[in-house]
């Protein structure tokens, strides 16, 4: 199996995943390139683990084809392909100190010893547990044990890795640091990561690019930046991020046409009634009808006249939580400009 640089790492060619009458995942087309930190995103249930598993060989397609720098693997055992995968649970051997959990795959291969050794002291110094390989998994912490899964699945160099909602049991701040600690190995292995969850900031903070998954199709592909500034529908909008999405009537009352379109609450100036805006600006007033105070910034729920609502989030640059708290039923004036306004399919 070459791994030509042009050839897609992973292609999905209209691949289905049927349990019963259930459609898991249907009819998927999709294209991984070559060394891409490539993340698929999506609530419980919309396809994205599946997708994993059957790139993995734990489940194969109802129909369809998958292949691997261009290798149809669709009916490959998953010892047959070379890819590895780091679960949520990390799946560490309790008994086996952490040289030996790394160099397990090393062992099944019957590499030598002095080889296994001086590969696993270059694993354990990539993902910064130098000097570790002695210490059992239950003398370290979350992250770390993290740190001895991923190590583990590096060490027979695959040619894809596979994450499946790998930073899920940690802490918040743990796992914003292991997210940028992820996306740091990923770009020093240079190896293609797929990585799988549910938490939208994982996937906008690490990716090259997303696919939102939504009852078992993908619903847009693109960088983190088109997903979130130019959703394709009104679920990416929804679930990727915050999104005032505006149709009917309310739509047709502000932009002329009831197409609908989605706003960003952080797009939105809440300012004082009566305030002048430019041309390229939409404004309409409103009474702020609730106030979320969240330390470094305020949500705001706002009912505009002639009906509907808008969430406002502005960010607390000098304001403090008794000023914004003030605001509280008093009439404001909204305004954001045109180009922040995406029309949307439904």
């Amino acid at each position: 199996m070459t791994n030509n640089p042009s050839t897609p790492a992973i292609r999905f060619n209209k691949v289905s995943r049927h349990f019963g009458d259930v459609k898991a995942v249907d009819e998927v087309d999709l294209e991984i390139i070559n060394g891409e930190f490539f993340s698929m995103l999506g609530p419980s249930g919309s396809g994205k683990t599946t997708c994993l598993r059957m790139i993995a060989g734990f489940d194969r397609p109802t129909s369809g084809s998958i292949y691997l720098y261009g290798q149809d693997v669709s009916n490959l055992p998953p010892y047959e392909r070379d890819v590895n995968t780091v679960f949520q649970d990390y799946a560490l051997f309790p008994h086996m100190n952490v040289g030996d959990n790394v160099a397990y795959g090393l062992m099944i291969k019957k590499v030598s010893k002095a080889e296994r050794t001086k590969r696993v002291d270059e694993m354990l110094e990539l993902v910064q547990l130098k000097g570790f390989a002695g210490r059992k998994p239950s003398q370290l912490s979350g992250g770390q044990r993290q740190r001895v899964a991923l190590a583990r699945a590096l060490i027979n160099h695959p040619k894809v890795l596979l994450l499946d909602e790998p930073l899920g049991a940690l802490d918040l701040k743990l796992r914003q640091q292991m997210q940028i600690e992820l996306k740091n190995i990923q770009k020093q292995v240079g190896i293609t990561f797929i990585f799988v969850t549910h938490d939208q900031e994982e996937a906008i903070t690490m990716s090259d690019r997303i696919a939102v998954f939504n009852q078992g199709k993908i619903e847009q592909i693109g960088s983190p930046s088109q997903i979130y500034e130019r959703p394709a529908s009104t679920f990416v909008a929804g679930f990727v991020g915050t999104s005032n999405l505006i149709q009917g009537e309310a739509a047709k009352r502000i932009n002329g046409s009831d197409q609908t379109f989605s706003i960003r609450p952080e797009k939105i100036h809440l300012g004082s009634l009566g305030e002048k805006n430019g041309s390229d600006m939409i404004s309409l007033d409103g009474v702020v009808r609730d106030v979320v105070y969240l330390g470094l910034y305020t949500r705001y729920l706002v009912d505009i006249d002639g009906g509907g609502d808008l969430i406002v989030i502005q960010q607390n640059l000098k304001t403090t939580s008794m000023d914004v708290l003030s605001i509280k039923g008093q009439k404001v004036r909204l305004s954001w400009h045109k180009e922040h306004m995406v029309s949307i399919g439904v």
